[in-house]
């Protein structure tokens, strides 16, 4: 475990310093997952409430079909691509916000990425809200991901991770927990990217619903791990 001492108290760590032992256990994680903005705009949406896994097998079926970019899906009828996205749960409704998305991209800026990410952020990011189904985080993770935005992605695992370090409440906002994160860690595209990455690696390895808090290289800072709740 990585033994790094970084203060008394939770509330003098700086995030940076959160981010550095992460990143010096797990190094660069390379997200998002994707060769193109394509399939990372693809995943993003199909990745809602699921594993990666599965979201990795119906990437799959869409490229063996060779229909793995949205000007692509926006030609199939919904039920052809539900089919093909099977293994991601939920999949009629993510056939109907693929194509939806796949088809406001095309009016908005005719398949042109540059085009659709440009623009005012906080404008942009209500529009692509307004769109049925796409909410904070799926919208987000576009925007910083496909569209490189400076925008920070809050997830459940963020959620669990701030709550269990003491910084913030259980009950706190998507808003507030973004805010939180961004008014302390530098305006950074690369730094929002793997921080993020490094979380959802973190929560999905060692900060699970029952958390193996002695491998954690967070624990002599952790709220939570230090009090014993979860031994």
């Amino acid at each position: 475990m990585i033994g790094l001492h970084l203060g008394e108290n939770m509330k003098q760590t700086k995030l940076t310093d959160i981010y550095r032992l992460l990143l010096e256990l797990y190094g660069n994680r390379g997200w998002w997952p994707g060769e193109n903005q394509d399939e990372i705009a693809i995943g993003a949406i199909l990745a809602q409430s699921v594993a990666w896994q599965n979201v990795e097998k119906a990437l799959r079926n869409l490229k063996q079909r060779g229909v793995c970019s949205l000007a692509k899906l926006a030609e199939l009828e919904q039920d052809e691509l539900a089919a093909l996205i099977v293994p991601t749960l939920y999949y009629n409704q993510k056939a109907e916000r693929l194509l939806r998305f796949a088809r406001y991209f095309q009016a908005e800026a005719g398949y042109d990425f540059a085009r659709l990410f440009s623009g005012e952020i906080n404008g942009l990011r209500s529009r692509l809200l307004f769109l049925k189904g796409l909410g904070p985080e799926t919208v987000d993770s576009l925007l910083l991901y496909a569209g490189d935005r400076l925008v920070f992605v809050v997830d459940a695992y963020t959620r669990r991770l701030l709550y269990r370090l003491g910084l913030t409440a259980e009950k706190a906002s998507y808003d507030e927990l973004q805010d939180y994160i961004c008014r302390r860690i530098p305006r950074d595209l690369a730094l929002y990217k793997d921080f993020h990455a490094q979380i959802v690696c973190l929560c999905k390895d060692i900060c699970k619903a029952k958390p193996r808090c002695g491998d954690c290289p967070l624990r002599e800072v952790c709220q939570a791990g230090r009090s014993g709740s979860f031994d």
